[in-house]
């Protein structure tokens, strides 16, 4: 009964923002459009669709906010209009009990709140859909006093988030039977996707394991600080983490007060996110404003302070390899070269022709970099990559999906603090290096450093298993198999000779390369 009024509910709010006409305008199917025209009579749309969908999205809660929130990241999928709005939702959520927190924390720890924390604030400092914050004390294995934030999960999600994902899970079968388009939009892959980000943020041992991570990437850079997580506190509904304080970094004119130097943030932070992804392939998914904060402390002034580590994006050494192959070929406009990639990967149906697609890629391309550097906005190049892709039924990998959007919310950022931000000068370095490790000789010895501890285990017993394989052979049989293990021997040897010369002849060649790609490319 619940499921049926929560789904009337959904009907009066489509209804009402005028998203049914949004949704039959889009279907062929004649009578759908004709029941548009019909339904649209006697109602005032004059509110642009892309604030309708938000406006709805808001009026329907927080689980189809945060819906909204990772359907803007799919620019793939939207016009820019529906896109750039949705990214415009925020978690407007009160807070809940504090007395329901506290129940949650001794339910998590098995004793009561006081003996967990020697001070515990009631007054939450953030409130979302999915948890809020509280500041407390608590001492440490070495017997310290420290201040901590401690997230808390807000009660009951998991019923309501399965009850509101087995309706959408409804609502993306019949677009995708009903449209034409539906089967390219993909909207139960979309609503997939969806699910396991919520179920990812609802266990908050996964988060702290992210905030873990990042931190320990992090040390040696010096431009953001992470906090330390209180494993001893840590459980899926409640994470205990350093308590961190600084200032908001949309609050641009307060940290220029303060005498931080903006536009060496902005660098900073395209330094951070380009060594995140490029060095370490873990990467902070979710960098929008509220999220981030500067430290004005003595110690660490100017350092961005990172939060909120519910989502995170991976990329494999296989990606890795198809982006840096990637940039060499757009820096050196080789836009067949980026269509064979395509089609390489299988993100493109092997019938695709490589021309048609190398013409497309160019024509988004050429433009941009016929502009001064400043000028060019890498996020901007990636979009409407993705809205070319559409014509050629490219599969969007969702880990790249969600690189394009973070890259999107570090490009915007950057300009905001800075609008002389030149993203591409900045990230030049981080580039230039990754492509040297990824392709030159440093990545051979790499890998040949990976590979030495199986083949120092293989080697010493090398002689047993030959002495065992002659042992299993009649003595009549011996003399010509060792004969032939010997020849089979020197041909080895003869190979191995050949691949040594073969070898260096190969590192000196990627030497000249890469001396020829800093010269030429960069």
């Amino acid at each position: 009964m619940k499921q049926f009024l929560r789904g009337g509910t959904i009907l009066w709010v489509v209804f009402r923002y005028g998203l049914d006409s949004l949704l039959l305008d889009s279907f062929q199917k004649p009578w759908l459009r004709a029941l548009s025209r019909v339904l649209s009579v006697g109602r005032k749309l004059d509110a642009p669709r892309g604030q309708r969908l938000r406006e709805a999205l808001e009026q329907l809660g927080p689980i189809f906010v945060k819906f909204g929130q990772v359907l803007s990241t799919r620019r793939d999928l939207l016009p820019p209009d529906m896109a750039d709005e949705l990214a415009r939702l925020q978690d407007r959520v009160p807070p809940f009990d504090p007395d329901v927190a506290i129940a949650t924390i001794e339910r998590a720890f098995r004793r009561p709140v006081e003996e967990v924390f020697t001070s515990f604030d009631r007054v939450p400092v953030a409130s979302a859909s999915i948890a809020q914050v509280h500041f407390a004390t608590l001492r440490d294995r070495n017997g310290q006093e420290r201040e901590v934030a401690v997230k808390v999960l807000r009660p009951g999600m998991l019923p309501v988030i399965e009850k509101d994902l087995s309706l959408m899970r409804m609502m993306a079968g019949w677009v995708e039977s009903l449209s034409a388009d539906g089967k390219r939009l993909k909207p139960r892959e979309v609503v997939a996707e969806f699910d396991n980000y919520l179920h990812d943020e609802l266990d908050l041992v996964r988060e702290a394991a992210n905030a873990a991570q990042l931190r320990r990437n992090m040390q040696g850079l010096d431009l953001v600080l992470i906090p330390e997580i209180f494993w001893d506190f840590c459980h899926p509904e409640v994470m205990v983490m350093q308590r961190m304080t600084g200032v908001p970094i949309s609050q641009v004119e307060r940290l220029r007060e303060a005498g931080v130097d903006i536009p060496q943030l902005a660098r900073d932070g395209v330094t951070i996110f380009f060594t995140q992804v490029f060095r370490d392939g873990f990467f902070h998914a979710d960098m929008h404003p509220g999220n981030i904060q500067v430290s004005l402390d003595p110690a660490t002034f100017g350092r961005y302070i990172s939060l909120d580590f519910g989502i995170v994006g991976t990329l494999t050494e296989v990606d890795k390899e198809y982006l840096a192959q990637n940039f060499v070929a757009f820096f050196r406009r080789d836009y067949k070269r980026v269509a064979e990639l395509h089609i390489e990967s299988g993100w493109v149906p092997p019938g695709t022709r490589v021309n048609d697609l190398e013409s497309a890629i160019r024509a988004v391309c050429e433009p941009y970099f016929d502009r001064p550097l400043k000028e060019i906005s890498l996020g901007m190049v990636l979009m409407r990559l993705f809205q070319t892709s559409r014509r050629f039924h490219v599969e969007i990998q969702p880990q790249l999906v969600l690189l394009q959007k973070t890259l999107l919310n570090i490009e915007g950022l950057g300009r905001e603090l800075d609008p002389e931000l030149d993203l591409w000068s900045t990230a030049k370095p981080f580039l230039e290096k990754w492509m040297l490790e990824q392709m030159g000789p440093q990545r051979l010895w790499r890998e040949l450093r990976a590979e030495a501890p199986h083949y120092a285990k293989l080697v010493p017993e090398l002689p047993r298993l030959l002495y065992g394989y002659l042992q299993q052979r009649p003595n009549t049989e011996s003399q010509a198999a060792l004969r032939e293990l010997l020849e089979a021997q020197k041909r080895t040897n003869r190979l191995l000779q050949s691949l040594i010369y073969g070898g260096a002849g190969f590192v000196l060649g990627l030497l000249a390369m890469q001396l020829f790609l800093r010269i030429r490319v960069f």
